[in-house]
């Protein structure tokens, strides 16, 4: 068991890596505002997710349902906890890259909804609200 744990885990944090370099691919064309490359990225990101997924659901077989840190006590194999330090520090940083990227997709969005109703007001008829804010 413990070796084909190590297998899936290696192969887990080849796929966790390359995810972050697409997410930082993703930041790079966020940065530059490069629409069409972005599309490019999306797909990539998919894939990379299904992928990840996989090895996860072997794992989860594998270990049937006890957690990993218990799983590294038993076993006390110092490779195979190394492993997953490396794989709990990638998975931080992927959580800040993804959510960078999200704050920067939320920035663009706004912006372009408000150059769209400065270019297209609304022409009906403005109303107050109990705030006395119109709408």
């Amino acid at each position: 068991m413990t070796a084909a744990l190590k297998e899936i885990i290696v192969e887990e944090h080849k796929a966790l890596e390359a995810l972050l370099d697409i997410l930082d691919e993703q930041f790079k064309y966020l940065t530059k505002r490069d629409v069409f490359s972005l599309d490019k990225v999306s797909k990539k990101l998919h894939e990379c997710s299904v992928k990840i997924a996989h090895f996860e659901m072997e794992r989860r077989k594998l270990t049937a349902g006890k957690s990993m840190k218990n799983i590294i006590e038993d076993t006390k194999d110092k490779e195979l906890e190394n492993k997953y330090r490396e794989i709990v520090k990638l998975l931080s940083e992927i959580e800040l890259q993804k959510t960078t990227n999200d704050m920067l997709i939320k920035q663009g969005l706004g912006f372009a909804t408000q150059m769209l109703n400065f270019l297209n007001p609304n022409k009906g008829p403005k109303t107050y609200n109990s705030y006395g804010k119109r709408k």
